[in-house]
């Protein structure tokens, strides 16, 4: 009996640093034969930042709102959804870094070219919001080694955790699985894997929530 078709032409991944979401994207592209969006983790000003540098945060940010949006109106004009895109970032979550991370008149004039660029742009079918905990997320981002996050500290994540959650509670703009990840191996796990793509498929409107029980680790 062949599988049912994937519901969705347009899939965004979401969720703090080290959560897992280029993993998933890869895993989801590499199933359904999809074109995987990939935000550049190449930001020149990323590693500055990270040692608390100033100014280094506006221009991070700056940087990473012109090549998300670059990528975002590329796709728009490509009209490549006629296959299954999958990106590991929404640009929603662009403010909300900026909200935590820039002073007030740096966010005042961030927002004034956010406004200018981003309506418009395609709005994901399904947003996938991977949450975990900040112990977990250390652990995950050490093992990945990038040398520019190694100074990344656990009240920064805690701080990033708490934003996300925020903007979570009162989204509305897609529909939305919140996916707890801390004992989901979705990539050593053929099952775990399965069972997230299944819970997928069943997302429709709204908000639902998948705390896999039983998971390995």
């Amino acid at each position: 009996m062949s599988e049912p078709p994937f519901p969705f032409k347009h899939v965004a991944v979401e969720g703090p640093i080290g959560v897992g979401k280029t993993s998933l994207v890869e895993l989801l592209a590499a199933r359904f034969a999809g074109v995987k969006v990939l935000e550049d983790v190449t930001n020149p000003f990323l590693e500055a930042f990270y040692r608390g540098v100033p100014g280094a945060a506006f221009q991070v940010q700056i940087f990473f709102l012109l090549s998300r949006y670059q990528q975002q109106e590329e796709l728009r004009q490509g009209d490549l959804f006629t296959r299954l895109v999958v990106a590991d970032y929404t640009m929603f979550k662009d403010r909300i870094f900026a909200r935590l991370n820039l002073a007030d008149q740096e966010f005042a004039l961030y927002e004034r070219l956010y406004n200018l660029l981003v309506p418009g742009l395609p709005k994901p079918d399904l947003v996938i919001y991977l949450e975990a905990s900040v112990e977990v997320c250390l652990e995950r981002i050490r093992r990945r080694g990038r040398p520019f996050e190694r100074t990344i500290e656990a009240g920064y994540l805690r701080r990033l955790k708490e934003a996300y959650a925020e903007y979570f509670f009162h989204y509305t703009e897609t529909p939305l699985l919140v996916v707890n990840t801390d004992d989901l191996d979705f990539v050593h796990r053929e099952e775990d894997f399965q069972a997230l793509v299944a819970q997928m498929a069943r997302v429709q409107r709204g908000t639902q929530v998948f705390v896999p029980l039983g998971s390995g680790t």
